[in-house]
């Protein structure tokens, strides 16, 4: 892990940074200077250069590298990468619960949790830190992009390993409301348990022989013609483990585009979201040992467009 980044956060996001390789015994360095390293190393070279212009760069101390310096092994080098233009998501994130210790949001469909490729300003993180003003807000857990409902994030960064740690540890209850295809040959409530693995390079992942890693309780809560509304309480928390295990089954959910078949959808299309809400969510505080409970708002939609109403008492 790099040391704390000697450049304060830029537009709610922190400063990207690289480490410079050593040098290896009786050899010389890679490259003569700091220059050649940044531009052989981040692609855009023209970029670089403005930047190396500016100031941008900066080594640990703050002090910004002109690129003439001689190359330095084993040192960080901080900047900020440049935005660029995103779709905006078109629904807000509302705050269930702000506190000097954590604060609960309800993320909408369409928006990722934590910047990452395409998706940086347009993230629930990103959101919260500019319109909380806190800048050392950090996830707890994490929900897809395309899936809605109740997150946790920590305020300061004292609290974060207290507040992951409810959710690495598996101790956090986890509810989801989803809408899919009703199978009458199939008996409820339904235990799915199999095996998940995804691999970096592929968008799905996969059910795959092997000791069982994902398990997830399927409750029938009401039918309407040849669709139904689920309630999914996972055990584990495998990527995409709803979404695989219900398509798995012949019951993919409304809106998925990955499963079973990856579909290609206009990034600005905002017509179809994917129907699963992390609907509740209980933890024992870690700090203060009190119960928390968060019930999430965000609608889901049978396929004719009719809102659901979600149960209050969910």
């Amino acid at each position: 892990m790099p040391p704390r980044s000697p450049l304060p956060q830029r537009d709610g996001l922190d400063a990207a940074w690289l480490r410079t390789p050593g040098i290896e015994a009786g050899a010389g360095p890679p490259w003569t200077t700091m220059r050649e390293f940044l531009m052989e190393r981040l692609p855009a070279k023209a970029l670089v250069g403005e930047m190396l212009e500016a100031g941008e760069f900066v080594d640990q101390s703050g002090r910004s590298l002109s690129g003439n310096e001689g190359y330095r092994p084993h040192s960080f080098v901080w900047f900020h990468r440049p935005l660029a233009p995103e779709v905006p998501v078109p629904f807000p994130v509302n705050v269930l619960e702000v506190n000097e210790r954590f604060v609960v949001a309800d993320k909408p469909h369409f928006m990722a949790t934590t910047p990452r490729g395409a998706h940086v300003q347009e993230t629930a993180l990103v959101k919260m830190r500019l319109a909380l003003d806190l800048p050392e807000l950090a996830p707890a857990h994490r929900l897809d992009r395309l899936t809605a409902g109740v997150l946790v994030f920590s305020a300061r960064r004292e609290f974060r390993g207290a507040y992951a740690g409810v959710f690495q540890s598996r101790s956090a209850v986890k509810t989801y409301d989803a809408v899919a295809p009703f199978d009458p040959s199939l008996k409820f409530p339904l235990r799915l348990v199999g095996r998940i693995e995804k691999r970096r390079d592929s968008l799905q992942a996969k059910l795959v022989p092997g000791e069982p890693n994902a398990e997830t309780l399927v409750e029938l809560m009401e039918t309407r013609g040849q669709y139904a509304r689920y309630r999914l309480s996972p055990i584990t928390g495998k990527t995409h483990q709803l979404r695989l295990q219900m398509s798995d089954i012949g019951l993919p959910l409304v809106g998925d585009s990955l499963y079973p078949d990856i579909l290609k959808v206009d990034p600005g299309d905002f017509s179809s979201p994917l129907q699963l809400v992390a609907r509740r969510l209980q933890f024992t505080d870690p700090i203060d040992h009190a119960p928390r409970d968060y019930l999430s708002g965000c609608p889901l939609q049978w396929p004719c467009h009719e809102p659901i109403p979600h149960d209050k008492n969910f």
